[in-house]
C-alpha cells in the first residue's frame, strides 16, 4: 500500500499576481504557507488490467480504454482523471482511493492539492523521480492547459513544497520558492495569532478569477492597479515577518484585503463583509477572505488575548473555526510498501506534452 497526502495552504498577500495574464507581463508575488489540512490518495496494486477509482462521491472501475473516453470536466474525479489521461498512464492496474480534509470551493487551494497529490501518488509506484518544482508545473499544466481552469500558480507550489513561503512568478515563465526562514518562537507566536473560520463553500471563484485575467490582459484600469499594490503589499508583509513584527503583519492582511475586495464586486458579500466587521470589533489586528473569494475560509490575525472574544461573536454566528499548523513536508509518501516489481515499471510510462 502507497499513500501520500498533499496540503492545503493559506495565502497572505499577493494573490491574483500568479495568474499568467498578470505575472508574464510584471512579474507576481505571493507569500503563503501550507497547512495540516490534507488530501490524501491510497494506491493499492491490482492483477487484473484495470484501474479503479473510488472517492467520497463517485465510484468508477473501468479499463483503461474506458477512462480515456469520459470527459473529464463531467465527474466528481475529473482532476485524477486529467492526470491519467495527460499522463499516460495506461499501463496501470491499480486502485487509487481518494480522500480530502477540505470540502472544495472553501478558498485553500484544495483542487491544487488533489492534482498534485494524485501525480506524486502515480510517479512514487513507478519510480519516476519529481523534484518539487516539477510536480508544481505539471500540475499546474494539467489544471490550465488540459482542464481549462483559470487558474494561477500559487497553489500548486504551495502544496508540492510545503512550508512558509515567498514564491516568485517571473515573466520568462520561471517561479523561485524563497523559504521565509523564522526562529521557533516567532514562528509559533505567528502561528498561534492566526485563526480560520469556515463562513461557506465560493460560488463564483472561477468568475473571479476569469475577471481578473481580463483586467490583467487589458494592462491599464483601476483593478489592475489595485493587483500593482497588491503585490507591494506582499514584499511589505515579508519584511515585517522577517524583522518580527507582527502586529505590523497583521495590518498587511487588512490593507490587502481592502484593495482585493475593489478588484471584483464578487470578492465580497455583505455576509463576509459583516463577519469581517464582527472580528474586527472583538480584537482581531486584520484578516481576509482565503482564495479567490465569494465565500470559503476567513483567515484572521488575532493576537491570543483577544481570540477567546472572536469565538465567542462567531459562535453566535453559527461560524465554526477550523485550528491548523503549518506544514513543511509537502507532498510526500507517509507510507510505501516496496511492492513494485519490474514488469509493472517497465509496462508503464511517463508522457508529459506541454500543449498550448
Amino acid at each position: 500500500m502507497l499513500i501520500v497526502r498533499s496540503p492545503v495552504r493559506i495565502s497572505f498577500a499577493g494573490g491574483g499576481t500568479d495568474l499568467p495574464a498578470y505575472f508574464e507581463q510584471f512579474d507576481g508575488v505571493v507569500l503563503s504557507a501550507a497547512i495540516n489540512k490534507y488530501f490524501y490518495t491510497v494506491l493499492q496494486k491490482r492483477d487484473d488490467g484495470k484501474i479503479q477509482v473510488i472517492s467520497s462521491d463517485l465510484r468508477v472501475c473501468e479499463t483503461w480504454e474506458d477512462i480515456s473516453r469520459l470527459k473529464t470536466d463531467d465527474t466528481s474525479i475529473s482532476i485524477p482523471l486529467a492526470v491519467l489521461k495527460e499522463c499516460g498512464f495506461h499501463h496501470l492496474s491499480v486502485d487509487l482511493f481518494l480522500a480530502s480534509e477540505i470540502p472544495p470551493g472553501t478558498g485553500l487551494g484544495s483542487s491544487a492539492s488533489v492534482c498534485v497529490n494524485v501525480l506524486k501518488t502515480i510517479t512514487t509506484y513507478l519510480h519516476i523521480p519529481l523534484a518539487p518544482t516539477d510536480l508544481a508545473e505539471r500540475a499546474y499544466h494539467i489544471a490550465r492547459n488540459i482542464m481549462r481552469k483559470p487558474v494561477g500558480k500559487q497553489d500548486e507550489y504551495a502544496s508540492a513544497f510545503g512550508g512558509l513561503n515567498l514564491i516568485h512568478f517571473l515573466r520568462n515563465g520561471k517561479t523561485q520558492v524563497q523559504p521565509v526562514s523564522l526562529n521557533a518562537a516567532l514562528l509559533e507566536e505567528l502561528q498561534g495569532n492566526l485563526m480560520l473560520f469556515y463562513t461557506g463553500a465560493s460560488h463564483d471563484s472561477w468568475r473571479i478569477l476569469k475577471d481578473q485575467e481580463k483586467n490583467s490582459a487589458e494592462k491599464t484600469g483601476t483593478a489592475l492597479e489595485y493587483l500593482h499594490r497588491i503585490k507591494d503589499l506582499a514584499y511589505e508583509a515579508h519584511d515585517f515577518l522577517s524583522r518580527g513584527e507582527l502586529h505590523a503583519f497583521g495590518k498587511i492582511l487588512h490593507r490587502g484585503w481592502e484593495q482585493k475586495r475593489m478588484i471584483s464586486s464578487h470578492i465580497s458579500t455583505p455576509r463576509i463583509d459583516s463577519l469581517y466587521r464582527t472580528a474586527l470589533d472583538a480584537g482581531a489586528i486584520g484578516g481576509k477572505i482565503t482564495g479567490a473569494g465569494g465565500g470559503g475560509f476567513l483567515l484572521l490575525y488575532c493576537e491570543r488575548k483577544n481570540q477567546a472574544s472572536v469565538r465567542a461573536a462567531f459562535a453566535a454566528e453559527g461560524i465554526n473555526e477550523m485550528r491548523f499548523q503549518f506544514d513543511f513536508n509537502g507532498a510526500h509518501a507517509v507510507a510505501n510498501d516496496p511492492f513494485v516489481d519490474g514488469d509493472q515499471r517497465a509496462g508503464s510510462r511517463w508522457v508529459y506534452v506541454a500543449k498550448p
